[in-house]
């Protein structure tokens, strides 16, 4: 894997967008890389860190590759298909956002459960400039963070919002320094990794499912979580230290 960098941290796994000479836009080997780390997390659940190489996230699709395709490969779901796969990982993801994160860029960092960014954020949907829409998530998934006014206005106009505007509306969680990003994301994924790892599994896919499945899902994940050694051992140990 050269588009995607895989560096292993004892419980987490630190993804790094490889590829700086084009502001790592995002191709299909990257695609297929990122696929490969999906199965990857999805075979030995553990906490994902998105980073991009070179001082930025993901600058968007690659462009003479995106002008090329046609109705076939809009069907095919390229990114939506992946960006939905990491955004039902079994453990959290953290995008670790610097510099640009536009089109794909910034719809992969939407997929992810947190956004660490930069002073240098910039991060936006300027596809319609282009002659095409936001297909790989925006479109839907925008409005769900930052809400619906703001949504259209990215999508619609194309404005691109820096730190401080990502950070006022929570999509970004954080901006710190750019030498301190790093540190601040897998401090961010030592907080996940400290609770219960089936709890968190379990409240991940509560939290994503449809309205109408609750309260039916909590329920049945909570009782599974009511059996295990887990809950009993950590439970035992805050009555003991309350003691």
């Amino acid at each position: 894997m050269t588009a995607v960098l895989v560096e292993d941290r004892e419980e987490v796994v630190l993804l790094r967008l490889n590829r700086p000479e084009v502001r790592n836009a995002i191709d299909q080997q990257m695609v297929d890389e990122l696929h490969a780390a999906c199965a990857r997390l999805e075979d030995d659940p553990r906490v994902a860190v998105i980073a991009g190489a070179g001082g930025v996230f993901a600058a968007g699709a690659d462009i003479a590759q995106l002008r090329a395709r046609r109705r076939e490969d809009a069907l095919r779901g390229i990114n939506s298909g992946l960006f939905d796969r990491i955004r039902r990982l079994p453990m959290p993801v953290i995008a670790l956002v610097d510099g640009y994160a536009l089109g794909g860029g910034a719809e992969l960092a939407y997929a992810c459960d947190f956004r660490i960014g930069t002073p240098r954020v910039k991060i936006g949907n300027p596809e319609a400039g282009l002659g095409i829409l936001a297909a790989a998530g925006a479109a839907w998934r925008l409005a769900e963070l930052v809400g619906e006014p703001l949504a259209k206005e990215i999508l619609l106009t194309g404005r691109i919002l820096d730190a401080e505007e990502a950070r006022a509306v929570r999509l970004l969680n954080d901006v710190v320094a750019p030498d301190a990003l790093e540190d601040a994301g897998l401090a961010l994924a030592a907080k996940i990794t400290e609770q219960a790892p089936l709890a968190i599994r379990l409240a991940k896919s509560v939290f994503h499912a449809p309205r109408s499945a609750h309260p039916f899902v909590d329920d049945l994940a909570q009782a599974v979580l009511f059996e295990t050694e887990e809950k009993e051992r950590r439970m035992t140990a805050f009555l003991e230290r309350k003691r």
